[in-house]
């Protein structure tokens, strides 16, 4: 038997190491490269608005609490109001709304109950908090808005007064 020296021990042993290790980082960098892609995929398409989502929150007149879910920008109002129907539902929240898109209004919260079209994108307006009203109750807080608007000096206990009358006219 042939006894080998220490050295051509190590020499097949190292030499696989650095096979080893060049393999590791062949692998390393496919996948930093990678990486890099998926980053610059993500960074295209926030610039180019494809996927800009946005959490809003809905309000239902007479509920409990707001709604709250994720929409993509480029939505329609009228996508938006049928998403808040369903999910309104589906959570069993009372009164019941129905379903029909078309008898409903949504109005973002700081623009003085000015309804939507529901053919605009829900991202066209820098609104995130949103009403959504039957159309009956819009036009009567439409009426209450118009005549808040007709008085050119609204002191804060007439701005209480409308308040409580838009509550109780909801309720």
């Amino acid at each position: 038997m042939l006894k080998r020296s220490a050295s051509e021990k190590i020499l097949p042993q190292m030499h696989k190491k650095t096979k080893d290790s060049q393999s590791v980082e062949k692998v390393k960098r496919s996948l930093s490269e990678k990486i890099e892609q998926q980053k610059d995929k993500k960074m295209k398409d926030s610039q180019s608005g494809k996927n800009n989502r946005l959490l809003i929150k809905i309000v239902v007149l007479g509920s409990a609490g707001p709604l709250r879910f994720v929409v993509n920008e480029n939505d329609h109002v009228a996508g938006v109001i049928d998403t808040t129907l369903k999910s309104y539902a589906r959570e069993g929240r009372l009164p019941l709304l129905g379903s029909d898109v078309n008898n409903f209004l949504l109005c973002p919260i700081n623009a003085g109950f000015e309804a939507l079209n529901p053919w605009e994108r829900i991202g066209s307006h820098w609104a995130r908090n949103f009403v959504l009203c039957k159309k009956s109750q819009a036009e009567l807080t439409k009426g209450t808005s118009e005549m808040m608007a007709q008085k050119a000096s609204v002191t804060s206990k007439d701005w209480v007064n409308m308040s409580l009358t838009l509550w109780i006219l909801a309720h």
